[in-house]
């Protein structure tokens, strides 16, 4: 069954961490570049962070730059989301994925193997 799971999510208040995790199954997670999205209630699907199939490039988006890191371990098929300095703006569910193609892409249509995700909730 082909799979990506989420975790880690919770309530935090504004200043505080967490650390997403997001476990595939039923593809070979090592050929994929992963990212990360969120969805806010009433907004759409945002992207957040992309890593590289070899974790060896990574980009985020400007509004997380500086305070979340995104890393991986394919021998662990296991992607994470280090997310500090969380703000209230910050409060959606979250959301990992696997990139379809090699081209460079941040649009949530370009991705695959969604998860249901895990609720973040960053109190003020």
């Amino acid at each position: 069954q082909v799979q990506s799971v989420e975790s880690g999510g919770g309530l935090v208040q504004a200043g505080g961490s967490l650390r997403l995790s997001c476990a595939a199954s039923g593809f070979t997670f090592a050929n994929y570049a992963m990212g990360w999205f969120r969805q806010a209630p009433g907004k759409e699907r945002e992207f957040v962070a992309r890593i590289a199939w070899s974790g060896g490039s990574t980009y985020y988006a400007d509004s997380v730059k500086g305070r979340f890191t995104i890393s991986r371990d394919n021998a662990k098929n296991t992607m994470w989301l280090q997310m500090n300095s969380l703000k209230p703006e910050d409060t959606a569910v979250y959301y990992c994925a696997a990139q379809r193609g090699g081209v460079f892409s941040v649009a949530a249509s370009s991705y695959t193997y969604w998860g249901p995700g895990t609720q973040v909730t960053v109190s003020s």
